[in-house]
């Protein structure tokens, strides 16, 4: 049985009439680096900007997109024609909020409409950039029904963050840190009274001088280690996990889940193999071995398991064995920063295969063309001539399919049992 067979398609998750909203989701981590709220961020395409947030609009009201986003705080930007028109659904949502630009506080009409839409409960972002607010008459109307502001962190200086932080957290607004796209200035911000840290620095490895492995790093190593050298087959995996109870539990769990409608409940890892193949087996494994990796952001694991799903979409041209090789190739990609080492000496002990170790240590092979797509999705930075609206509407579905594919893989890969 194949994992597309078992897997809703992207359009069973929305609406089966529409194409998947172009957007991705990007999360804004508390101190504790756990999810403090996800911005949704629209791609580039050929569809007029404001039918586009039309229907971002229809999604909450159907609840496509409240499922995108698991339920959580969630902020998306809207045209001021929609923000003066169409945004009562907002008042329903309370989950769902506003990022604002400064430019609206000197917007009379808007303002009014948004200090109602705060009243009711709609949470509101000020995007402010690098725009002055200390004692600025020009924002002081918006940061007055603004519960949160967002400073672009690539462009303050580490003083003005500092005291613009300050002076926001003073007033009782909350702050928080965007465009954190480097680890020192993620230790900066961790540093200020901020609410929430926002950018690429999830994932990138954070340098070090010496690599070392935890104990638990090392044990993960050898388990992957076991399961590429001398392809196991069924027998051979199930005695290879045989001896962890929580990975097996964890395995099992999922696999038997109502997500996969399964005609017969699976009782062992053996079992498991038979009936998904060995080679898509040892990837779940994988996957359901690094939610061991408890000490690092859920957020990063889930960007892992959801570039791990897209590149193995993306390799549907290739051969069965291909495809998923490709599924490992996206789910090691982010392996550097799980284990927080760099990739080289993390793949030196494990012996993957050469298309795969080409693609993470290189950029070379038939998987590296696949992942480069996969982060220009991430970045919001996807580029084409006439073929770009398909482009982008074929990886909607593929995103949308692959985060409802990894939310629901994670639950069981982040579990203990009882």
């Amino acid at each position: 049985m194949s994992e597309a067979a078992a897997i809703p398609s992207a359009h069973e998750g929305a609406n089966a009439s529409e194409q998947p909203l172009p957007v991705i989701r990007l999360p804004m981590l508390d101190t504790k680096r756990e999810l403090f709220a996800y911005e949704i961020v629209f791609q580039n395409e050929a569809e007029d900007e404001a039918a586009l947030m039309r229907r971002a609009l229809a999604t909450i009201t159907d609840g496509a997109l409240a499922r995108l986003v698991r339920g959580n705080r969630t902020f998306l930007r809207l045209t001021r024609e929609l923000l003066m028109e169409d945004t009562d659904v907002l008042q329903h949502q309370p989950r769902f909020g506003v990022l604002l630009q400064p430019e609206a506080a000197t917007d009379a009409a808007l303002l009014d409409r948004l200090s109602r839409m705060a009243q009711r409960g709609c949470p509101l972002m000020l995007d402010a950039g690098e725009t002055p607010l200390e004692y600025n008459v020009a924002v002081e109307p918006l940061l007055k029904i603004v519960q949160y502001v967002r400073l672009d962190a690539s462009k303050l200086d580490p003083a003005t963050l500092r005291t613009r932080s300050e002076y926001l957290h003073a007033r009782g607004i909350h702050v928080i840190a965007g465009h954190v796209d480097d680890h020192d200035t993620y230790h900066r911000c961790e540093a200020l009274p901020v609410q929430a840290i926002q950018g690429q620095f999830l994932l990138k490895p954070e340098p070090v001088a010496v690599p070392v492995l935890t104990a638990n790093r090392l044990s993960l190593l050898r388990l992957m280690k076991a399961l590429e050298e001398g392809n196991p087959g069924p027998v051979e995996i199930g005695q290879i996990v045989r001896d962890d109870a929580i990975l097996s539990y964890k395995l099992l769990g999922c696999v038997n889940s109502a997500y996969f409608a399964l005609p017969r409940q699976l009782k062992s890892v053996q079992q498991a193999a038979i009936f998904f193949g060995a080679n898509r087996l040892r990837n779940w494994i994988y996957t359901m071995a690094l939610g061991g990796v408890g000490d690092r952001p859920p957020e990063l694991l889930r960007a892992a398991l959801i570039r791990a799903h897209m590149c193995e979409k993306l390799a549907q041209h290739m051969p069965g064995e291909q495809r998923e090789m490709a599924f490992t190739a996206g789910l090691f990609s982010l392996l550097d920063t799980l284990m927080e080492a760099p990739m080289d000496f993390v793949l030196w002990h494990l012996p993957l295969a050469r298309d795969i170790s080409s693609a993470l240590l290189e950029n070379k092979g038939p998987f590296a063309p696949l992942l480069e797509q996969i982060r220009a999705w991430e970045a919001g930075d996807l580029r084409g001539g006439e073929a770009q609206p398909q482009v982008i509407r074929r990886m909607a579905a593929i995103y949308l399919e692959a985060t409802q594919w990894a939310d629901h893989v994670f639950a069981f890969a982040d579990q203990r049992p009882n």
